[in-house]
This record gives structure tokens, sequence and C-alpha cells, in this order.
């Protein structure tokens, strides 16, 4: 009973935090009178061809969508959300499905939308008018199914955030990137060259309609970035000047309001700085909500640093007496490496394992070019070329990656990976061509077809067949665990052999015979889920817990 009313008053407390100081937050609209408000008229050549005066959206034969918009803030977001209006929509509503799936009942998803008012009260105050202007333009084209939630323009808004809020409350479950550079004796021809894996995973539908975008603004810098529909900010992206930006998720505390998403700073980068200085500047001028590495490559400095932000202070890091520079998920500089958030970030998570893994393979390959930037990206081994089990966060690749990146600034080259995660073609693109190229009614692909790197071959394999296999089996037994339905010998059996080196699949089976109390099977399991590498300490914890309550069950 008690538990009941600390329960509701819980909730009631919310309740009443959420009626609180929303309502000009609702209200805001951005000041949209000095631009263009025309609505743009779409035409449509094909299902993959879209066309706005200069501006168009064609679908790759690799699948990846190429945008081209230009004009001023507002023009750049209504022609966006017109262009990819369908894209859009969708985008949308595999986004809220999900949330449904996380959080079924009506009543939690009343609260958790009053509570999301609350939060994000602020955010427009963080936001600079000219992408809350383009956030606007964008959001016209949203769906009416969620207005539930929140207006067209402030859900938009919100959903700029979820990237921070998603890996502050989910505790990086939703991300867990990889990313590196080397320049001078570590680059095969000098030049600056950059990786990163984007491990943003909503689920594999959120990933399927990748928009490579490039962006002409009326002020600013001409830029690229990889995106999805709706999104406006930069997670990985390069401007015409060769700088280049991709932020990886630090440790967070659960913030308390929402502040500036990091990737509405790091587009500010892209737009608007030439070199590392310029781009340390615009940092400063902003406080961001979450704990986030942004690496900045530059043409100008031939480098990389690491600008690394938290809600109370930055540094950057700049590697010393070197030319490579490698980034997980924790900090390096010397405002945070020490800090104790930080150490339990390396100690308990797959972050140094990862980190440890890039130093291995650039220890093998003395001089990085874009092909041998693909292989490490596509890596999917443990330390010394381990058998983790497919789909595991300790590898650089853990088939989840909603895209896989390779810049080389000074040439003005970038190659994006095409679906599934990083494993399609990296189709490349020059920059100087896509922005030189004159815009008419006859729209082709931007790509540099002749410096693609080829698919991995492990998408031919039977390994792979399984892997795919394996992803529809393991949410099956999500379920039975979930509803203790009976699962068959049978099913166990050829669940394991999918994914033999996998701890999970052991955990699981452990868990199910825990369930019917079939102690020694589950002792069985947990033992040899132990034999397997263990994402983290928390989770082998969980299972050596496990197999001490059996063995008093046991005794």
């Amino acid at each position: 009973m008690k538990n009941r009313i600390t329960y509701f008053f819980f909730i009631g407390f919310l309740l009443m935090l959420a009626s609180c100081g929303t309502s000009k937050s609702i209200r805001h609209q951005p000041e949209i009178a000095s631009f263009n408000a025309t609505k743009p008229i779409v035409v449509k050549q094909s299902d993959s061809v879209f066309i706005s005066g200069k501006n168009s959206l064609l679908k790759n034969k690799q699948g990846l969508w190429e945008l081209y918009v230009e004009g001023d803030p507002l023009e750049i977001g209504l022609n966006t959300g017109a262009l990819s209006d369908s894209l859009l929509k969708n985008q949308e509503h595999i986004f809220f499905s999900k949330i449904k799936d996380i959080i079924p009942s009506e009543f939690q998803q009343k609260i958790l939308r009053q509570f999301l008012k609350w939060y994000n009260r602020k955010l427009y105050l963080n936001v600079p008018e000219e992408y809350q202007t383009e956030i606007y333009g964008v959001s016209q084209y949203t769906s009416h199914d969620f207005d539930n939630i929140a207006p067209q323009y402030q859900r938009s808004l919100y959903l700029h955030g979820a990237h921070d809020i998603g890996h502050a409350l989910q505790d990086l479950a939703l991300v867990g990137c990889s990313s590196f550079a080397a320049w001078g004796e570590k680059s095969e021809d000098g030049n600056l060259i950059l990786g990163r894996n984007f491990d943003f995973y909503v689920n594999d539908a959120f990933a399927e309609n990748k928009i490579v975008a490039f962006i002409n603004p009326k002020d600013g810098n001409k830029f690229m970035m990889v995106t999805w529909p709706g999104m406006i900010g930069a997670v990985s992206g390069m401007n015409e000047k060769g700088l280049t930006v991709t932020i990886n998720a630090g440790k967070s505390k659960i913030p308390l309001i929402a502040k500036t998403p990091i990737s509405i700073l790091t587009r500010e980068i892209l737009q608007h700085a030439g070199n590392i200085e310029e781009a340390i500047a615009i940092a400063k001028k902003r406080a961001v909500f979450v704990s986030e590495s942004i690496m900045v490559g530059s043409a100008v400095d031939n480098k990389a640093i690491l600008i690394e932000v938290s809600p109370k202070k930055m540094d950057v890091y700049e590697v010393p007496n070197s030319d490579q520079l490698i980034c997980s998920n924790h900090f390096q500089s010397d405002a945070f490496k020490n800090e104790e958030r930080n150490q339990s970030q390396i100690a308990n998570s797959h972050s140094k394992y990862r980190f440890d893994r890039m130093q291995e393979l650039f220890a093998e390959n003395p001089k990085i070019n874009p092909k041998v930037a693909s292989e490490i990206l596509r890596n999917k081994d443990g330390l010394q070329n381990m058998a983790l089990g497919y789909g595991n966060e300790k590898a650089l690749n853990q088939l989840m990656a909603h895209h896989g990146v390779i810049f080389k600034p000074k040439e003005k080259l970038v190659w994006v990976s095409a679906n599934p995660y990083q494993l399609g073609e990296f189709v490349c693109y020059n920059l100087d061509s896509v922005f030189n190229e004159m815009r008419t009614k006859s729209i082709r692909s931007f790509q540099q077809e002749n410096l693609n790197i080829a698919k991995d071959p492990f998408l031919e394999t039977t390994t792979y067949k399984n892997y795919k296999q394996f992803r529809i089996e393991d949410h099956k037994i999500d379920l039975y665990l979930k509803s203790k339905e009976t699962i068959s010998d049978e099913f166990i059996s050829n669940y394991q052999s999918l994914n033999p080196d996998y701890w999970v699949v052991y955990y699981k089976a452990g868990l199910y015979f825990y369930q019917k109390k079939e102690y020694r099977l589950s002792q069985a399991n947990f033992e040899k889920a132990l034999t397997k590498e263990i994402t983290t300490v928390p989770d082998k914890t969980a299972i050596e817990k496990y197999l001490k309550k059996i063995k008093r069950k046991l005794q």
C-alpha cells in the first residue's frame, strides 16, 4: 500500500511540474516574417526523384537518399520538408511506435507527454534562431497523427534532443559510437583521414531511409551531413572548407532540463567554422545538457582534436606527439579523464574495449587509407581477433550502426555506408563537384562511382544469413521470457546455433530455465555464458549473482 501511495504521489508531482512554465514554450514560434515563406512546389519525376526549383531529392541505386537544398533557413526547412514529405511522416511513425512498444500503457504515455513538455520548456531558448526557423519549415510537413504529444513545431524541436535524452536516460543503450583520425606519417598520403561508426539504434526500420544531405545556406559554409528524415542537426558531416564533425556520447548525469542539443551545436560548427580554432569558439558559446566528445577534423590544420563538453564545463584534447586520434565513449582530456563518472565508464562499459581494439587495428595497419578505414569500421572481432559473437557491443561493427562514414577533408571526399549497417557499399561524394554542379531538370546521383568502396563480402556468407535469423529468434525469446511461455528444447538449440560465440544466447537460455526452476540447466547455460566475451561488467555481475542464487537453491 505504501508503495502505491508513493507511486501516485510521484505521478501527481510530475503532473504538477508539467503544468508549470510550459505554456510559453508550447506557444512559441520562431520569427519568420523576414524569410521567404512561399510553399515549395514539388515535381515528382519518379518514385525516387523529386524536384523543387533548384532543390532535389533522389534515391540512388545503393538505397541512399541524396538531398540538395539551398536558401535562407526557412527555404531550406520548407524544401527539405516538402521533398521528403512521405519519408518524414514514415520516420515519425517509426520513432513513436518504438516509444509505444517501450511504454504500452496509455496512462504512462500521457505522463511522458506531460513530462516532455515540462522538461523541454527551455529548449527553444537554447537553439539558435536560424535552426528554429529551419525546424519550423520542416515541421510543416510532419504528421498530424502525433499532435496529442505536442504541436508540429514543438514536437520537431523535441526530437532534436532525442540523441541527448536517449543516451542520458538509457545509459548509452542507444549510443556506442567509435571514431578515429590519422594524418602525417600515419596517413597513406600524409593528409588527414577520419572514420566513424554512428551506433544510434532505434530499430532497423529507423535506419532504412538514410539521407546524405548537401546544404547550401544563404549564410555560412556549404556542407554535407548524414542524417534521417526530420533531422536538421549534424551527427556526421563535412563542410566546403574541409572541416568535419562527428559526435561520441559520454557518460552523463540525467539532465534536469533541456539545453542545446549536441547535434545543433555541431551543425552550427559545420556551417560557421572553417578551422579548429573557430570550432572551439562556437562550442564555448553554447550550454549543452549531456556529455559528449566532438571530434573535429580540419583540412586547414591537417589534424583532428576532441572538444569534450558537459553541462558544467568543456575541454579540448589534442593527442600529444602523435599523428592519430582515437575516440569511443569515454573522455581523455585533463578536465574529465580522472572524474569518477568517467573512470566508472572506462571500468564498466564496452568503451575502453573498443578503444583498445582501434589501437590494435591501427598498429596492424601502418598507413590508413579509405579502404583500410572501411575495414576497421566493419571489423566484427574482439581484441587479438577473438570471436565475440555477432551483435556484441564490444565490436567496432556491432551490426546495428545507423551509418559508417569516412572523410578525406583536403580532397573534400566523403564515403557514406549504404544499408545494412556499415556492410553495404561505401558511396563516395566530392563536395566540390556537388556544389559546383549546375542544377538542371535532369537529376542524377552525386556519387563518384569510380571511388566507391565495395560492399563487405560478409553479406554473402551463411554466417550473415544466420545472424539475420538470430535477430528474429532473439526477439521471440524476449517475448517468451516476458510472457513466461514454454520454449521447446529445439528452439533453444537452434537459437544458440545461429550465433554460438555470443554470450547472450546462453544468458537468455539461463534466464528461461531459471524461470522454470530447472536450476541445473540454468546453471549450465549461465556458466557457458561466462566463457564468452561479456559486453559489460554489470552484465557479468548479473550472471554471477544468478549462479550464487542457483548454488543456494541446489544445496
